[in-house]
């Protein structure tokens, strides 16, 4: 009789864990608690009909790079490049692009473009190398130790110091955008890591969206555990390990808190004081919007890329991600917007555009931001308010109703520290271990962190049929 396992949340990574524990013969049954599958890769027309709007994870460039997914080759998945990767506008107008060609973004950098491909070209050049490496927890001998260096290189020093690797302010503000998706002041050690490793993504696979949606990489991943024998089931909500049936696997696909709370005094002492102590990170506060004939960008680069950062110079950046980190709500926060249609037609209706955004926020913060997303967007799209036809807020508050592991609105798993960074959820040997025997965490909230890319769930589930066998 094969053996059982059960798997808690239906996000990337709690349906990659299923995938690779149905493929390797268990009996697996994943348990959702909302109505829908899909976690952080959801997407629905629920703005207007015909609409498709993205409802938080967006564009993959990880999903491509993923190991898991090399392995795998889901069919249906479709994957759609946008002409510019991504925008950085300024006030005067100007902005600083890259696009997955280095020859192309040397142009368009002008006196910066040779020293980004300097920097980023070595590590770009052999990424998929590098992400089978940095997608394994800290502690284990490294494949390719030489690639790894170089990357090491790049991703120790804080963000706002590689800068100094450019002059102009159109690269310094890019640079800054990209650095920014670490959700952490952008002045302290390893902030350059998030940073470094979606440029080099970005150059060697693009920032590339799934046509028809985030949710088709939801949607094959369930066709695969079915293919295998596997069960979906929705809108079971697991309070308690007491609740559920006999299983010999359980993966939780859930923060580290709800982890707790679910394992109780089953978990030893030393890795609860661990979960308790586990931080959260500053909060996204997300608008979808419907806008006739898109955003009327000053910059022109802006109206053919997939993702505009919008925050301003380096300097504003950093200022910004410091008062949000410190809890303070900033007057004019780090904004992303992304034009995911530009790549997937599909999505749009006529000549009215799905614009997906969030802005950096406090954690937890319980204030309205939709003017101040706005508002930075009529500062780089004039009239851009006039556009509006519909639009849709999701608060720090409600983002953490609509998926219970975005913990005061954080939808990266937990605070990008230097610590974190490195070790997540705790410092330990196996970090996906609960201290539970057969029950790992799986989450975002372990290594390699967050992203649809799934290898926290394939690699706590690599842990699990190691010790189920």
């Amino acid at each position: 009789m094969s053996s059982t396992a059960i798997v808690v949340g239906s996000g990337p990574n709690g349906l990659a864990a299923a995938a690779r524990l149905a493929r390797a013969g268990l009996s697996v049954t994943v348990l959702e608690a909302a109505s829908t599958i899909g976690g952080g890769a959801r997407s629905s027309e629920y703005l207007l009909p015909g609409l498709l709007h993205d409802h938080c994870s967006a564009v993959h460039p990880m999903v491509v790079a993923s190991p898991f997914f090399q392995q795998l080759q889901l069919p249906g998945l479709r994957w759609k490049a946008p002409e510019i990767d991504c925008v950085h506008p300024l006030d005067d107008g100007s902005a600083g692009a890259f696009m997955r060609s280095f020859d192309e973004t040397e142009k368009a950098l002008g006196v910066d473009g040779r020293r980004w491909r300097q920097v980023f070209e070595p590590i770009a050049k052999h990424f998929d190398d590098l992400f089978s490496d940095i997608s394994q927890p800290i502690i284990r001998v490294p494949r390719h130790p030489i690639t790894l260096a170089g990357f090491g290189l790049r991703a120790a020093p804080p963000a706002t110091l590689l800068a100094r690797m450019w002059t102009t302010p159109q690269a310094k503000a890019l640079w800054a955008g990209v650095a920014a998706h670490a959700f952490w002041r952008l002045d302290q050690p390893l902030t350059s890591a998030v940073g470094s490793t979606l440029t080099a993504a970005a150059h060697a696979h693009g920032w590339l969206v799934a046509e028809g949606g985030s949710q088709t990489i939801a949607d094959a991943l369930v066709a695969d555990i079915v293919a295998n024998g596997g069960r979906i089931e929705t809108g079971v909500n697991v309070t308690s390990r007491r609740d559920l049936p006999s299983h010999d696997v359980l993966m939780l696909d859930v923060s580290p808190a709800a982890a707790l709370s679910i394992l109780g005094d089953e978990m030893p002492s030393r890795v609860a004081r661990a979960y308790r102590r586990f931080s959260y990170g500053p909060g996204a506060f997300k608008i979808d919007f419907a806008v006739d004939g898109g955003v009327p960008w000053t910059a022109d680069a802006a109206h053919r890329a997939g993702t505009v950062h919008l925050g301003g110079t380096l300097e504003e950046v950093a200022a910004t991600e410091l008062l949000v980190h410190k809890g303070a709500m900033p007057e004019r926060p780090f904004v992303l917007v992304g034009q995911q249609y530009l790549a997937d037609p599909s999505r749009s209706v006529g000549d009215v555009h799905p614009v997906w955004t969030y802005a950096h926020v406090p954690n937890g913060y319980t204030g309205d931001a939709t003017e101040a997303i706005i508002s930075q967007l009529e500062r780089f799209a004039p009239g851009f308010r006039e556009r509006i036809v519909a639009m849709a807020v999701r608060s720090t508050t409600e983002m953490s109703v609509y998926n219970p592991n975005y913990v005061g609105g954080d939808i990266i798993g937990g605070a990008g520290s230097p610590l974190q960074t490195v070790f997540r959820p705790r410092i330990a040997i196996d970090p996906y271990a609960t201290g539970v025997s057969g029950v790992y965490l799986c989450s975002a909230s372990t290594p390699p962190g967050a992203g649809a890319h799934g290898m926290c769930g394939a690699n706590a589930a690599a842990r699990a049929i190691k010790h189920s066998m």
